[in-house]
Parts: C-alpha cells; sequence; structure tokens
C-alpha cells in the first residue's frame, strides 16, 4: 500500500489529501528516509511523522485494505516513541494551548509591533 493512503487509512491524517502533502513536504519518514507519497509500506516497517517538535514514530504490523475504525489500530500499529519526546510534545501543546487562552497567537501584528516598538528606549 502507497504510504500516503496507508497514513491516511490508519487515521494519523485527517484526509488522504493532507497525507500526499505532509509527504511531499517531508514531514513523514519511512525506515528513516523522507517518503514520497508512493513509497510502499510493508509489515516490519518504521513510519515516522514530524510533529513539531518531535518525530512520532510507529511499526507496521498489518495493512489495511481500506481506512479502518479507531478500535482495530491496536492491530496495525504500535507506537514507538519514546517517553520523553511524547512528554515533550505534551508539555509544549499544553502551552501553547494556555497562550492562546491569554490571547497569545504567534507573531504580533503589525499595529502591536509598531506599539512594542514605543516602549523600546
Amino acid at each position: 500500500m502507497r504510504i500516503d493512503k496507508f497514513i491516511w487509512a490508519i487515521r494519523l491524517y485527517k484526509t488522504r489529501s493532507i497525507a500526499g502533502k505532509e509527504c511531499a513536504s517531508e514531514k513523514v519518514k519511512l525506515n528513516g528516509e523522507f517518503a514520497k507519497g508512493s513509497k510502499i509500506v510493508k509489515v516490519g516497517d518504521e513510519v515516522s511523522i514530524k510533529i513539531n517538535p518531535i518525530w512520532r514514530s510507529y511499526k507496521v504490523l498489518g495493512i489495511p485494505k481500506s481506512r479502518v475504525a479507531a478500535k482495530l489500530l491496536p492491530e496495525l500499529i504500535i507506537e514507538t516513541t519514546s517517553d520523553i519526546d511524547l512528554e515533550m510534545l505534551q508539555h509544549i501543546q499544553e502551552m501553547n494551548r494556555k497562550n492562546r487562552f491569554e490571547g497569545l497567537r504567534g507573531r504580533p501584528t503589525k499595529k502591536d509591533r509598531r506599539n512594542l516598538d514605543g516602549f523600546k528606549f
């Protein structure tokens, strides 16, 4: 099965077009190498997905015929990402949630930057 179809079928991405775009932008690895959408996935391969700031890794146990229910995922993949990486990802996601709640949304707008420039000496 193609890797873009596989990562969509096991619910790592919401749509197949998003999965294909992620493959094209080098956010998907197959056995440690960047994979184009047409790479073939086999049982025993390792698939890695870039979720900033870490790579989440999965070991392939089976190939589905089409998109599967969430309950069937343990039969098809096992996550092999280290606990330290998962804790770091959780911490950063929590920090981003708090920042959004407080009104901090990444880069300042042009107006915000001008206001900040007024405070500089």
